[in-house]
């Protein structure tokens, strides 16, 4: 698996790609890959090492005047394929791919914000994200300032009173899809030199271009929409080579690899990927308008919605608004499981993005081990719920979630 590094210019996207949907199908695969074959779909590599034929293309490859593969740990030819088409959809120099969304999350922090650096990121966010913020950084000295995601004052002051390496936020956020105005808070930090990181997996490169905007990288979840079959676990982080390369160097080390198989299962997954987002975007749009409107829900948080506290935002920097969207019930926590458990279509499960529905009460599925006191400091109800729309058909999808509605 050896090329001579001028033979690499052909994995750059082309000008007969113009659309995202292309993109999806071919980028870093029509236009060429690191495999020598002549199969349409590409290969899984399966192996530990890579060899060399001589002790001086070793040598070559050490003083880089030849790319090629060394050891699994640090990525295969499978894995470059998807690591291309991802870049290429994010409009990216370079993207990582690893063994989930946590992995991406947490590598990417530990290998740019340094000892006793300081992050700021805002309060409604992934649990597991906010944790690891939390409990694990302040061991190496860094510290976080939180604050609302619309709070762009609060954001401005934290950056001029810290040396702040790093605003961290999901847009949409989870679970209330909030959104933040990226070119906004990218001029607020890039004045001091501030790195901003956005967790774009509730929008996906499909609806919205984060580095496009302002952001130094952007983060995904691979396991949601890129698969999109609830079947694979990945993360990725994509930006500039350089921000990329330093991450990279950590990862090496850590070892958080992705299996070639998944990569392939994650190829496959992204040449539908605009066809699913489409149909979540449109079912979920029109089920928040239904949900809207009935008597017994009593608020509705999704940013295709005028009532979206963000929604002027969303509509200017995003061209769709994601398959998920959440709820509140008009009563307790039983009333809403009872609301759940007469669900005909969603499986009750954690995860959204795939072409099955699922729908879960946070309440349970993840704030669980808190006492309601502290859930509801989190802005977590018991009546909250969140329902992942899949590719099923729209009809069938309303019925269902009416008829669960009735029997409250």
């Amino acid at each position: 698996m050896i090329l001579k590094m001028e033979d690499m210019n052909h994995l750059k996207p082309s000008s007969f790609l113009s659309s995202d949907g292309s993109l999806t199908v071919h980028a870093g695969e029509r236009l060429g890959r690191d495999i020598v074959t002549n199969s349409i779909t590409t290969p899984v590599v399966n192996t530990t090492s890579y060899f060399f034929k001589k002790t001086s293309e070793l040598i070559d490859f050490k003083e880089k005047r030849f790319v090629s593969h060394e050891y699994a740990r640090y990525g295969s030819p499978t894995t470059m394929v998807l690591e291309e088409k991802i870049s290429a959809l994010e409009g990216a120099e370079s993207t990582l791919v690893m063994a989930s969304g946590m992995c991406a999350n947490t590598v990417m922090l530990l290998a740019l914000v340094p000892r006793n650096g300081h992050i700021v990121t805002t309060i409604d966010c992934y649990k597991e994200t906010r944790n690891f913020m939390e409990t694990f950084l302040p061991k190496l000295g860094i510290t976080v300032t939180v604050i609302d995601s619309a709070d762009t004052t609060g954001l401005e002051a934290a950056v001029i009173k810290h040396e702040v390496s790093m605003f961290f936020t999901e847009s949409p956020t989870n679970p209330f899809l909030r959104c933040v105005d990226i070119e906004l808070v990218s001029k607020i930090c890039h004045k001091r030199g501030t790195l901003v990181c956005i967790d774009s997996t509730f929008a996906t490169p499909l609806n919205q271009k984060a580095l496009a905007l302002g952001a130094d990288l952007v983060l995904q979840s691979a396991t949601k929409y890129f698969g999109g079959h609830n079947d694979v676990l990945a993360g990725c982080i994509s930006g500039s080579t350089k921000l990329v390369s330093e991450i990279r160097k950590l990862h090496h080390v850590l070892g958080g690899t992705l299996n070639p198989n998944a990569a392939y299962l994650l190829i496959r997954g992204m040449k539908t990927m605009h066809l699913r987002v489409q149909q979540q975007n449109s079912t979920a749009l029109r089920m928040a308008q239904v949900l809207e409107a009935h008597p017994k829900v009593s608020r509705v948080y999704y940013p295709g919605l005028p009532s979206h506290p963000e929604h002027h935002i969303a509509k200017r920097q995003m061209t769709g608004f994601g398959g998920v969207v959440s709820f509140e019930i008009t009563g307790d926590l039983e009333t809403t499981i009872k609301f759940i458990d007469s669900l005909k279509i969603p499986y009750i499960a954690t995860s959204f993005g795939g072409c099955e529905s699922l729908v879960d009460q946070p309440a349970i599925t993840s704030y669980w081990d808190l006492p309601q006191e502290e859930r509801v400091k989190h802005g977590i109800k018991d009546n909250l719920v969140r329902f992942s729309f899949g590719v099923e058909d729209f009809d069938d999808l309303k019925a269902d979630v009416l008829h669960a509605l009735n029997a409250i």
